[in-house]
């Protein structure tokens, strides 16, 4: 049966991205299309967004949205169906799509975000003026969180939900007193709805009334219900265990091709790859070529692990390495790795802020991606060090463990290896598979057979998008 699927996210590529959400929010209406389903995705029209849909018309609008008139205008990019919620009011703003040119949470965030759930309640129960009705609803993260909430209660039974956890740290959290202009019933603030520790939550609000939970990625939904990794919600997580499925993110195969970088190569030409990695040590002054070129790209934050690196760096450019890093985020930390480019010449390159160009140049000419994620609820980065034979050196932890075979004795043995885990993350156990690296990385033979299984993985998302698929006719029986 085909399905006709709502997806509503607050970032969505080709239009808009600050992180993994968005790519998953692009990929997966392509991935729908060749199993007969139509996924449109709503998001916000952020400042010139409309402008880029291809045969834009209206389809849905209200007079007074949270504040003020308000549309959702359809029309395409690069192939993904967009809805996007035309509100000047909420959304034509300087800055960010959460923040402000100062770098602040926008104060009425809970509002806009509010806006777009509502809009998708709406559009769900009633469709769009060009005849157009979804069957399901899929929300991503708390800022599409309340739009189940919406749907049970003005009593919806037709069309189901379904919540997806990017990253439940991020929990979308407001005062109760602002109930009545999120438009919510009093009745629901307490302990088994909306209520999270004196605060609504619009992310627990989505946990317990969609009709059922995905998370991306098996491990990290394990993860979930414990209370180390499940945020104050492991009791809701673990009561739900039933409705909860681990799916994989994927990437998109065309975009992330070491075939078609500026220097191109493949699993079967494998020499190729020397000069995408020339070309990446010149573009950071990197000269040391003693051993394996580690890459970050990373937002530099304690999360991510990377705290941890820096005085770990010493020790592995003594045994050969070298490191280039892109990244923003902590303060101090970008004063961490920019010093130490400057301490070691040659052997660091840094470069803070985000560049796509960039970070596709790194992926094709490094030879290990480092990612020592204390959490990572699925994580691309080392989906795409797959798909370029370059190794992720990986924290096992969520969709890190779940994707990346370490590099033991038997691993290596059976020739299946295609990078290397450790646990616990810390400084110790880092710093172990840091030198781990370098000794298989002068095992040119065994770093090759690495560099040829990583690349054959399956990273797309065939998978995945049939697991969806199965889940949304499931949902509807």
């Amino acid at each position: 049966m085909a399905l006709n699927i709502l997806s509503v996210t607050s970032e969505c590529v080709p239009l808009i991205k600050t992180g993994g959400l968005a790519d998953v929010a692009g990929a997966l209406p392509k991935a729908m299309v060749p199993l007969g389903h139509r996924m449109r995705v709503l998001m916000p029209a952020y400042p010139g967004l409309a402008a880029r849909l291809e045969d834009a018309r209206e389809v849905w609008k209200e007079d007074a949205l949270f504040g003020g008139p308000a549309r959702v205008l359809a029309g395409t990019v690069d192939g993904v169906e967009f809805l996007l919620l035309d509100a000047a009011h909420l959304f034509d703003r300087n800055g960010g799509p959460y923040l402000s040119p100062e770098g602040y949470d926008w104060p009425d965030n809970p509002e806009r975000f509010a806006a777009l759930c509502w809009a998708a309640a709406q559009i769900a129960q009633s469709g769009l003026s060009d005849g157009w009705m979804p069957d399901v609803l899929h929300a991503h993260d708390w800022q599409a969180g309340l739009a189940p909430a919406y749907l049970r209660f003005v009593g919806n039974k037709r069309v189901k939900t379904l919540m997806t956890i990017h990253n439940i740290a991020f929990q979308g959290l407001a005062p109760p007193e602002r109930l009545a202009s999120l438009r919510l019933p009093p009745s629901a603030f307490h302990a088994d709805d909306l209520e999270y520790y004196g605060q609504i939550s619009t992310l627990k609000a989505g946990l317990v009334h969609a009709d059922a939970i995905t998370t991306v990625s098996p491990t990290y939904a394990a993860e979930l219900m414990r209370p180390e990794f499940g945020m104050g919600l492991e009791g809701l997580i673990a009561a739900r265990a039933g409705d909860l499925h681990g799916i994989l993110n994927g990437i998109d195969l065309e975009m992330w091709n070491p075939e078609t970088c500026a220097n191109p190569y493949s699993a079967k030409t494998l020499k190729k790859k020397a000069a995408a990695s020339s070309a990446l040590r010149d573009r950071f002054g990197l000269t040391q070529t003693d051993g394996p070129l580690a890459i970050v790209v990373s937002r530099l934050t304690g999360q991510k692990g990377l705290d941890l690196l820096p005085g770990l760096l010493p020790d592995f450019i003594a045994h050969g390495g070298s490191l280039a890093v892109l990244g923003s985020g902590d303060a101090g930390l970008e004063a961490a790795y920019s010093g130490l480019a400057n301490e070691y010449p040659g052997k660091i390159g840094v470069h803070i802020g985000y560049d796509e160009e960039l970070s596709h140049a790194m992926f094709a000419g490094g030879d290990a991606v480092l990612i020592p994620s204390r959490f990572e609820p699925c994580g691309l980065t080392q989906l795409y060090g797959l798909r370029f034979g370059t190794l992720p050196v990986v924290a096992a932890t969520g969709g890190l463990a779940d994707t990346v075979i370490h590099a033991n004795d038997a691993a290596l043995d059976r020739g299946v290896a295609t990078g290397l885990t450790f646990h616990p993350t810390d400084a110790t156990a880092f710093a172990h598979c840091l030198r781990r690296l370098c000794t298989l990385f002068a095992d040119r033979q065994a770093w090759t057979k690495m560099m040829q299984n990583a690349m054959q993985q399956p990273v797309g998302w065939d998978k995945s998008s049939a697991r969806y698929a199965a889940l949304y006719q499931d949902l509807i029986g």
